[in-house]
């Protein structure tokens, strides 16, 4: 079993690292607290490899990729519309309404989307194969382990972002990437058209950084406006604003 444990907890922390989940995780991180986020990661990994151990030592069964993508993109897409409708309510509720309204309801968003995007995915697949190989529990523990270590990376990357960053630009920033999961899983997923999933996340992406670009120059130009108009009004001010 202790081998079974290493093994596993190995390959899947190796192949968490850069993967999707680990942006998933990222994501969730810049709106709410990290033990939060932490919580339902550790529950949606139980679930995912508890059913890749099963898949893989007891039924020896695979699962329907492309409707599993379908309800995983219509769930990113809905996390997208709903993240954005937080990052519009952010300036009356502030910062603390915003990361930690309805914590139940977030906690089942973060595991649902995490169990629907880990299904059929390469870290999945890897489980099973272990699973058929190796110790049924000691592979679910391992495989367990190793996500939440990874995708503690992850939180950890966010939270540092999220104290550096403004918190309206971090809710659109994960409201974008949540756009662009729900985006690439449904063509190439579910579809089946992995250069369309490419070109259509690219176009969007291009099209949101430039957006993002036009809106901080406008705003740059409006504060160095609104300095000038200060300035003159008080002729006795210097450029360190005394």
């Amino acid at each position: 079993m202790l081998t079974a444990i290493l093994v596993s907890l190995a390959v899947v922390f190796v192949a968490e690292l850069g993967d999707k989940s680990q942006l998933i995780t990222m994501t969730y991180s810049l709106r709410h607290r990290w033990w939060v986020v932490l919580s339902g990661v550790a529950v949606a990994a139980v679930l995912v490899h508890g059913l890749s151990v099963a898949i893989g030592h007891f039924l020896g069964m695979s699962l329907p990729e492309r409707p599993i993508a379908f309800a995983a993109s219509i769930a990113f897409l809905l996390f997208a519309v709903w993240t954005w409708r937080a990052r519009g309510e952010g300036d009356e509720d502030g910062e603390d309404g915003v990361r930690l309204a309805e914590p139940r309801f977030v906690l089942f968003a973060i595991v649902s989307s995490f169990v629907l995007a880990e299904l059929g995915d390469k870290t999945m697949l890897a489980t099973v194969a272990l699973a058929s190989e190796h110790s049924w529990a000691g592979v679910w523990i391992g495989a367990t382990i190793g996500m939440v270590l990874a995708d503690g990376v992850a939180i950890a990357v966010g939270t540092l972002m999220h104290k550096r960053l403004p918190e309206r630009f971090l809710h659109g920033l994960a409201s974008v990437l949540f756009l662009l999961f729900g985006l690439f899983l449904f063509f190439d997923g579910g579809l089946g058209l992995p250069w369309m999933a490419v070109a259509v996340t690219t176009v969007v992406a291009a099209v949101a950084i430039g957006a993002a670009v036009a809106a901080w120059v406008r705003e740059r130009r409006q504060a160095a406006k609104l300095n000038a108009q200060e300035t003159s009004a008080d002729p006795h001010r210097t450029a360190t604003g005394y």
